[in-house]
């Protein structure tokens, strides 16, 4: 499992509460892990201090799943 995977799954239990095992890469952070909009607002911003990057709010509106969040990451970290 890369480092990427791993920060981001503790930032989606941290934040959400929910169960490391939930956190899958096909769970919708909404429909799946039970974030309002107000969560993925929260972890999109954990996302952009832990990873040093900038997501702007049009591409965060494409981020619904934990996999789409590791592969924005991975693309646009340093």
């Amino acid at each position: 499992m890369s480092d990427t995977k791993v920060k981001v799954i503790d930032i989606i239990v941290d934040k959400l509460g929910v169960d490391p095992s939930e956190v899958t890469p096909e769970a919708n952070f909404t429909n799946d892990l039970g974030a309002d909009s107000l969560d993925t607002v929260e972890l999109i911003m954990e996302f952009e201090k832990e990873f040093n990057i900038s997501i702007p709010d049009d591409q965060a509106e494409n981020i619904q799943t934990v996999g789409e969040a590791i592969s924005y990451i991975e693309e646009h970290a340093q």
